[in-house]
């Protein structure tokens, strides 16, 4: 049977000099690829995925990209850090993702994979609770109402415009814009911002316009925007 050799890893045959390397010399190695070729690396022998999937090699990356992470102290709140790998990525996160290069900003790209994570294990998140614990976080860790507002709403953004187009996400979406619906009033910074209502709604009515198959379902959001929003834009109107 013909296999489509585009699809299929490389690898490299155990003569290779690449199979007598000690691991420490091949995580140095790997730790100086571009982070968009990690992934493909670990396909290629399972001696390196497993690499991939311990701690040594995220450790070692952690030392050479983000040095200063040595000097970060743990802080306490609900949202903790975790190993290695983990930690690579809420940094990687800040500096990409959100832009900010702050004395938080670790732990800003921990509380935006917190969320990642409760978003992509269920269709009902209950998003209220999700975004209390995110405020609690930052202020218990010294930071005003108004600057936990400010950057949660960032968190939030950041992630809706990264989020994948999934049918799981086109659910977790409708559940919490209905969930918008049925909240009672919150003070001051728990509600909801505004910005982030919005951006749930505008990814609903546009990028997952699709899905929306069910009339009655349609009319149930759009009403619910109606309420939400003074003017809604004519692009979010029409079934």
């Amino acid at each position: 049977m013909n296999q489509n050799k585009d699809n299929i890893a490389p690898t490299i045959k155990d003569d290779s000099p690449f199979g007598y390397l000690q691991e420490d010399l091949l995580i140095e190695i790997f730790i100086r690829v571009p982070i968009t070729d990690w992934e493909h690396i670990s396909c290629v022998r399972k001696q390196w995925a497993d690499l991939f999937r311990g701690e040594c090699l995220w450790q070692a990356a952690l030392n050479r990209t983000y040095p200063h992470a040595n000097k970060t102290q743990r802080w306490s709140g609900p949202i903790r850090q975790g190993s290695s790998k983990r930690r690579f990525m809420a940094l990687y996160i800040s500096r990409n993702i959100l832009g900010v290069d702050t004395d938080i900003d670790e732990m800003l790209g921990h509380i935006y994979l917190f969320l990642k994570d409760q978003l992509q294990l269920s269709t009902t998140p209950a998003s209220g609770v999700l975004h209390g614990t995110m405020i609690d976080q930052l202020i218990v860790c010294g930071k005003s109402k108004e600057e936990a507002d400010e950057l949660v709403t960032k968190i939030w953004l950041a992630l809706l415009d990264n989020i994948e187009d999934t049918k799981h996400t086109f659910l977790v979406l409708k559940s919490i814009a209905q969930e918008y619906d049925l909240q009672g009033f919150l003070p001051y910074p728990y509600s909801r911002p505004i910005k982030v209502q919005w951006k749930v709604f505008e990814k609903l009515f546009v990028d997952f316009r699709d899905l929306l198959f069910d009339h009655s379902e349609y009319c149930d959001l759009i009403g619910i925007a109606k309420k939400k929003f003074q003017t809604i834009p004519h692009l979010w109107l029409g079934y």
